[in-house]
């Protein structure tokens, strides 16, 4: 029993480690490559669906070859976050799915990003959100499953941020998917481990929006990430592709 409850103590020290960075200064340097598509659930509440992409359909709108080389081949389906500006904490987030040789837009959201905006390096604390293509491989949060494709961790003390964040951050982590970047894939969200050291930061996470900028993270109402959550695959290999416009397009 007593080792039980180091183990547990461990484990809770973790998971606040990994929480406290997502919340002041979630973030490090490019890890995770990217993932085939094809949701099949309904749009979520709020969500705006396009029919098509504009231009060529063979290519995620608005990513230049810079990024979209880092695509994996076999990624069926790609978040993209687009950044309004290097500075800006407003963004929106597009899911795509592919089909045969062809992206066609899921659905598109609002949402926010770094509260500085977006950098090429990010590191701890300096409250942007890293440009880059990661996999999403593993999703959790304080709420039960909503039928996540993704392996899903539900754990109420893992998540919930201290009360002394304040009732602005109570539901961040309601529902949670991990961007894997710094990060051990495939393990849970609130996994510490930064296998390039805590100088890059880590715990960068799709979660709630807060209705403002995050550390890192990106923010998306409930309805989104209950949508992402029932619609990425991990037979299709998730992927996201994040960044301000200016460094999407390069």
């Amino acid at each position: 029993m007593q080792i039980d409850s180091v183990r547990r103590a461990a484990a809770a020290a973790a998971a606040l480690g990994t929480l406290v960075a997502c919340l002041s200064g979630c973030g490090g340097a490019e890890s995770g490559a990217a993932g085939t598509a094809g949701p099949g659930a309904e749009p979520a509440h709020g969500a705006t669906v396009s029919s098509a992409p504009t231009g060529d359909p063979t290519r995620i709108p608005g990513v230049g070859d810079r990024l979209y080389r880092r695509i994996p081949a076999d990624a069926g389906q790609v978040v993209t976050v687009y950044g309004q500006n290097r500075k800006s904490a407003d963004s929106t987030v597009v899911l795509y799915s592919r089909r045969g040789t062809t992206w066609r837009p899921e659905a598109s959201w609002p949402a926010h990003n770094g509260r500085k905006g977006w950098t090429t390096d990010h590191r701890m604390g300096d409250q942007r959100s890293p440009v880059g293509v990661y996999t999403l491989s593993a999703a959790g949060g304080v709420l039960d499953d909503p039928g996540s494709k993704l392996p899903y961790d539900q754990d109420e003390d893992a998540y919930t941020p201290p009360a002394a964040w304040g009732e602005t951050h109570e539901h961040d982590f309601d529902y949670v998917i991990a961007i894997d970047y710094n990060r051990v894939k495939g393990t849970p969200p609130h996994d510490g481990t930064l296998p390039w050291g805590a100088a890059k930061g880590g715990g960068i996470w799709l979660h709630l929006d807060h209705g403002g900028g995050t550390s890192a993270c990106v923010g998306l109402s409930e309805d989104a990430m209950r949508y992402l959550l029932r619609t990425l695959d991990p037979a299709r290999h998730p992927v996201i592709v994040m960044g301000d416009r200016r460094e999407l397009d390069a």
